[in-house]
């Protein structure tokens, strides 16, 4: 731990609350550190000051301005010109260029076509080489998934930073990072349910009952296997299912002026896929995976980086300490499984050789609900949907779950994307 700190802090010239929170896993932090530091300070397509413009017009989108301030510091401190940071409009062209793609990636990706991509490469004196889109095209992802994961966790500025601290009342809507890395959270979510009863038994019995579910699913995948057919139904069922999941709290959140002068059509957010009439295709890992064609693909345009991130992906899909709560010795495999691919499942993306009957079996609602929060609307995440899902569940296992989050989210951008430029290639 102590050498990732070190290692962390002689990169970034700081230790940054992100990684205080991440090093509950340190396997997969030495990975995210690696690569973020390969993305915005080794050789690259990019200039230093353009990849931490992307990083912040990645975050605003989120309004994530604690993401927002970092990079605005860093944008600066290699030699970025201060007013870009008046607005986007401040910025060249050819950045400017890059705000449909940061909007439809961040929000709806399933709409990103080879027009998209060769508007960027084809756009005269501010084009974009295929080197420097796929650059980009990671920078964005990268970002848009690190604003899920300090929303998801309730991260808050250090504290020499605007809105930092190091106490803060109860009252108030996040966890002060002090509490998470300290796992202080006196009477907390183990204790007290949204109705203020105490409810140990309940959370308790959850896990118990989370237990029995997979021990039961793994008995029935043993004895029967379902049809291609009944498999496709039941990815059907799930995605027209995820539509339907939102929070009571869903209200639309009016992003700060100091955030948003970074990205434009501030009015342009998450919708889901089937609403309004849209129709939007499966997309099929059979046919566009990860790792037969994005790998590839970024390693070529991008030499190493493609590697650095399959390794971050394999990593945090494959994490596991064998405990779930209370309990030791557990294969957490399914329920993992479970979590990625409702998450692509959110966003068209289907496996054919996965039975998408077992997401409704393991995940409850208001798991469903803060997952969908922190992957599609994380600037909506709050205290009560972190508290109110896996009660039982230490706040170690909880940032475990956003890593999952971020990456299944981060992949199911690139496909997207790497697609649309595959499909302009050929």
């Amino acid at each position: 731990m102590h050498a990732l700190f070190a290692d962390s802090f002689a990169a970034l010239g700081r230790l940054d609350n992100i990684t205080l929170v991440m090093v509950f896993h340190p396997q997969y932090l030495e990975s995210f550190l690696k690569t973020q530091h390969y993305l915005l300070q080794m050789d690259g397509p990019l200039p230093l000051h353009y990849r931490h413009y992307i990083g912040i017009m990645a975050a605003a989108r989120h309004q994530c301005s604690y993401l927002v301030n970092l990079h605005v510091n860093d944008f600066l401190h290699v030699g970025g010109d201060p007013k870009w940071l008046n607005g986007l409009e401040n910025a060249p062209q050819k950045l400017q260029n890059l705000g449909e793609l940061n909007k439809v990636l961040a929000h709806r990706p399933w709409l990103i076509t080879k027009e998209h991509i060769e508007g960027l490469l084809k756009a005269e004196e501010h084009s974009w080489s295929l080197a420097e889109l796929v650059h980009a095209v990671v920078l964005l992802t990268h970002y848009h998934s690190l604003a899920s994961f300090t929303f998801g966790c309730g991260i808050s500025p250090e504290i020499h930073c605007d809105g930092g601290h190091t106490f803060r009342p109860p009252s108030v809507s996040n966890y002060c990072i002090c509490d998470i890395t300290n796992g202080n959270h006196g009477m907390d979510e183990m204790q007290v349910n949204s109705a203020g009863n105490i409810s140990v038994s309940d959370s308790f019995f959850e896990v118990e009952a989370l237990m029995e579910k997979m021990k039961q699913l793994q008995e029935c995948r043993d004895e029967e296997e379902a049809s291609q057919e009944e498999m496709a139904s039941r990815f059907e069922i799930e995605k027209r299912e995820s539509m339907f999941v939102f929070s009571s709290d869903d209200e639309e959140v009016t992003p700060a002026r100091d955030v948003s002068r970074h990205f434009e059509d501030t009015s342009y957010g998450y919708k889901d896929f089937s609403r309004h009439g849209m129709h939007v295709p499966t997309f099929r890992v059979q046919d566009y995976c990860w790792e037969d064609h994005g790998y590839s693909l970024v390693n070529r345009l991008y030499p190493d980086v493609g590697q650095l991130i399959d390794e971050k992906f394999h990593i945090a899909y494959n994490l596991t300490y064998n405990t779930m709560a209370m309990h030791k010795d557990v294969d957490t495999s399914m329920l993992r499984r479970a979590i990625w691919n409702y998450i692509h499942c959110m966003f068209g993306i289907r496996y054919d050789d996965y039975d998408y009957g077992e997401i409704n079996q393991l995940l409850d609602r208001s798991f469903k609900v803060y997952i969908k929060t922190v992957v599609c609307t994380p600037e909506k995440v709050t205290k009560r949907m972190y508290d109110s899902f896996w009660r039982q569940f230490k706040h170690s296992e909880k940032v475990h779950v956003n890593l999952l989050l971020i990456e299944a989210r981060m992949q199911a951008e690139l496909l997207y994307a790497l697609r649309a430029i595959t499909r302009y290639m050929t």
